[in-house]
């Protein structure tokens, strides 16, 4: 089994991962928002789009702090 960050060999104290550090990375990632489970319910749409509309109107760019 390779790990899903680096592709190394994984070692059994972090599996899936090679090492703590890679274990890390891919938490990071959870918090950054890099990886989200999507959702169908029409009120998380409704509130994502209501949320880009407001950021929009502002002139914001980076309409992906306030979507989670």
């Amino acid at each position: 089994m390779t790990c899903p960050i680096c592709g190394e060999k994984t070692a059994a104290d972090y599996r899936p991962f090679c090492s703590a550090r890679c274990a890390d990375r891919d938490l990071a990632r959870w918090f950054n928002g890099s990886y989200a489970v999507p959702s169908e319910d029409p009120e998380d749409l409704e509130k994502a789009l209501e949320e880009t509309e407001r950021h929009l109107a502002r002139g914001d760019t980076d309409t992906s702090s306030g979507l989670h």
